[in-house]
């Protein structure tokens, strides 16, 4: 089966997936959350300890706090233990505070 290039792939009206979610207020707060949880997360693996720092991932960003998402009850208490340590390196690069949550998420299938 043969596609068409990217550029006719979708016909004359299709737009990229980044103009898109600027055009729509809501979808463009969602991508610059989505985008800061990501850049909150190079600071939190930097102040982790090398062998937990591939086990941690951005979870959903909002008014109320963050989640930082483990694979595992084990890696989950660990991070718990790193909760100041993570903490003072986001103020101290300047995020604003917010509150951290610690979510085990089950692999899917």
């Amino acid at each position: 089966m043969t596609y068409p290039p990217p550029s006719q792939a979708g016909g004359p009206h299709t737009r990229p997936i980044t103009e898109a979610l600027d055009a729509n207020a809501t979808l463009a707060n969602l991508l610059q959350r989505l985008k800061e949880a990501e850049a909150r997360l190079v600071t939190v693996r930097e102040a982790l300890p090398p062998g937990l720092r591939a086990h941690v991932r951005s979870g959903a960003l909002d008014e109320t706090g963050w989640n930082l998402l483990v694979p595992n009850g084990a890696v989950a208490a660990k991070l718990r233990q790193c909760l100041p340590a993570i903490e003072q390196a986001l103020l101290v690069r300047g995020w604003k505070p917010t509150s951290l949550r610690v979510k085990v998420q089950s692999e899917r299938s």
